[in-house]
């Protein structure tokens, strides 16, 4: 499998989504619905972009199967699935804050990241510009500059986390960050998954945890982490997944895994 050229398809398509993305958010954005809870709304931009994104993947890549937030999942022939998440950061998006993605990953395997093995991945900010790729063996970059995960000092990491949307798991979450905030120089919530792991591969984030997450919302980030030196693990199985992700250089992955309770 080319893995770069599944890489290449994802950039060409990811800078197009974003584009579509910037656009709809300046002429101003409709709140479509709602999903798991009041306070997780999906745009009109959101289907949009979603649309054109897979699209694009069945004019280039007919046979390949296909898991979106917004569409669901649709197997294919070929034993790749593409992973996307349209805008990631929605809330974000939906309020004018300039930190949302478009995220795309190819991977190997059935659509479950307990089992597949994550080829290619890009994740794209439209506000900003910057594109974040990698693919497996092939290191992780911020357009063309190779990235490295960070060394964690004496004054400890600067690490990420989120919440998820049902207030019932609030107390939860709190609890872990109070567990957590030992280990930390100081703690990050700017809500867009991906590109908190993209920031953890390029060393501006030291880490990140949280639980909820869903395949679309790590699978590129996870592997941009993996390729630049990092570890990223999580519940179930071990892999990333809805009941924890855990993503740091190795030394504070195994202290961010020890004090969460992996």
């Amino acid at each position: 499998m080319d893995a770069a050229a599944l890489a290449d398809l994802a950039l060409d398509i990811a800078r197009e989504a974003g584009d579509l993305a910037r656009r709809r958010r300046e002429e101003g954005v409709a709140i479509a619905a709602t999903k798991s809870a009041l306070a997780d709304i999906v745009t009109e931009a959101d289907r949009e972009v979603e649309l054109l994104i897979r699209a694009r993947l069945d004019e280039a890549r007919p046979d390949d199967g296909f898991l979106g937030e917004e569409s669901g999942a649709e197997r294919g022939v070929s034993g790749i699935t593409w992973v996307v998440d349209p805008i990631d950061g929605t809330v974000n998006y939906a309020y004018g804050m300039p930190h949302y993605a478009v995220s795309i990953a190819a991977v190997e395997g059935e659509p479950d990241p307990v089992t597949w093995s994550a080829l290619a991945g890009v994740v794209h900010n439209p506000a900003t510009g910057e594109m974040f790729s990698a693919v497996r063996g092939g290191g992780s970059f911020l357009g063309s500059r190779r990235l490295a995960v960070s060394e964690v000092g004496e004054a400890g990491g600067l690490v990420a986390t989120g919440f998820g949307y049902d207030p019932a798991t609030h107390a939860g979450d709190l609890a872990r960050v109070a567990t957590v905030m030992p280990l930390l120089r100081d703690l990050r919530r700017a809500g867009a998954a991906s590109l908190d792991l993209a920031y953890v591969a390029s060393g501006r984030l030291d880490g990140y945890f949280e639980r909820g997450l869903h395949p679309w919302d790590h699978a590129a980030g996870a592997l941009l982490v993996e390729e630049a030196g990092g570890v990223v693990t999580g519940a179930p199985g071990g892999r990333p997944g809805r009941a924890m992700t855990v993503a740091a250089g190795a030394t504070l992955h195994a202290r961010l895994v020890e004090a969460i309770g992996l």
